[in-house]
């Protein structure tokens, strides 16, 4: 097949939707496939361009065998709700240069586009129209939803506006496809025929990813021994998580000197909760930056508990990337999410987790005294069982694969 997928994050981006857009496409064109990219420079989750790439604009690579477009944009380094339309908008702007390149250069079997930002559908139905492709509309985060329930964005009629917009893009999509059951049916409460949702869940490279012992992990090379009990929050340091709490529970264990919080990451939220540290005069949390790939599992081995928070009105929104990895070290998560939603069912269902009451520091603090007890080791093996039988790289990227194929059936024909 031949495949153009447009979204504003990729690799090398460590984090979060890059992440997976770039072990897609890596994949795919594995498999023979030709894979052209249309994406950003790459900023996230630090929000700066990475030093490889300042200075660059519009220009052309090869990323494992995928062919890479990468276009300029703005990146603020303060993310406010007005910054970050403004940023997505000039990227937005920015590719049309290559959407007109590739609509002369070859034709496309599918057009597939990453969703946040949502509005970024729009030049995928145009460009199908006029180079008869498929469009998939792949949604990793209703990005609308969270931003009205968030309180993010509050004027009615500008809400109004993105949501017509959205209904448009869904509607007039090929395919839509989605990362979790709660995500698919607030889609299908958008009118959206349910025929033409396609479950995409994001996925973990189990092989590579996987159990630990401390010897194996990172503990020695932070300073930590055996003995201590590290509670682990890594990844994006953003506003969704309702991090704050973690900082309002180091204050309970202040008195346990063998309790540390271990925070690895970077975002727009990372300057404030360094601060609120420092304020609270804490000497038992840590803060690191982003680890390398290659030392992932060594890393998620280092911890006893690990943290997936969100807030209350994101926990039927975002499926959290990070409790894939999580899942495959076989570590024991604590999890906030309101009961009725995917990932409160899915922990629940699997006994793979400990689950806590969002935004809720004394309920953090009950969890993680649970998960640093005795009793967490069936959760571990659950959450490896669960990792390899559900979220296997190779079986879903498969089935994906399959299902795109049967999706262009008789299309080449047509060229």
């Amino acid at each position: 097949m031949r495949i153009l997928v447009y979204g504003i994050n990729y690799s090398p981006e460590l984090t979060g939707i890059g992440k997976y857009t770039g072990e897609m496409c890596a994949w795919l064109a594995k498999q023979g496939h030709e894979v052209t990219v249309i994406t950003a420079l790459p900023y996230y989750p630090e929000w700066q361009v990475h030093p490889n790439y300042r200075g660059k604009m519009w220009h052309r690579e090869v990323m494992e065998g995928v062919e890479v477009y990468r276009c300029p944009l703005y990146v603020p380094q303060e993310v406010t709700s007005l910054k970050r339309i403004i940023h997505e908008f000039t990227f937005l702007a920015s590719t049309l240069p290559i959407w007109f390149l590739l609509l002369f250069r070859k034709k496309f079997d599918i057009t597939f586009t990453i969703n946040p930002p949502f509005h970024l559908g729009l030049l995928p139905l145009l460009f199908s129209k006029l180079n008869r492709s498929k469009v998939i509309s792949h949604i990793q985060d209703l990005q609308v939803d969270a931003a009205k329930d968030l309180g993010m964005i509050k004027n009615e009629n500008f809400l109004n506006i993105m949501f017509g917009m959205e209904s448009f893009i869904l509607k007039n999509s090929t395919v839509v496809s989605t990362i979790s059951d709660g995500m698919q049916r607030k889609i299908e409460m958008k009118d959206i025929n349910p025929a033409k949702i396609w479950q995409f869940p994001n996925w973990v490279d189990e092989q590579t990813i996987k159990p630990l012992s401390k010897a194996q992990s990172l503990r020695s090379e932070f300073g930590f021994t055996d003995a201590d009990k590290v509670v682990l929050y890594s990844g994006n340091l953003g506003e969704k998580q309702g991090l704050e709490v973690i900082i309002d529970a180091a204050k309970t264990f202040q008195s346990q000197p063998d309790v540390h919080f271990f925070i690895s990451g970077t975002g727009g939220g990372k300057e404030r909760l360094v601060r609120l540290a420092q304020d609270a005069g804490l000497t038992n949390v840590q803060f690191h930056p982003l680890q390398p790939y290659e030392k992932l599992s060594a890393l998620l081995a280092m911890a006893d508990v690990h943290l997936v928070l969100q807030k209350k009105s994101a926990s039927d929104l975002v499926l959290p990337s990070k409790l894939t990895g999580i899942l495959a070290s076989g570590g024991c998560a604590i999890v906030t999410a309101l009961p009725g939603t995917t990932l409160y069912d899915v922990i629940n269902k699997y006994n793979m987790g400990i689950l806590a009451e969002p935004e809720s520091s004394s309920a953090l603090v009950a969890a993680i005294q649970t998960g640093l007890g005795e009793g967490a080791q069936l959760l571990r093996e659950n959450a490896r069982k669960y990792a390899v039988e559900h979220l296997g790289k190779e079986q879903i990227l498969r089935k994906v694969e399959g299902r795109m194929e049967e999706l262009v059936k008789g299309v080449r024909g047509s060229y």
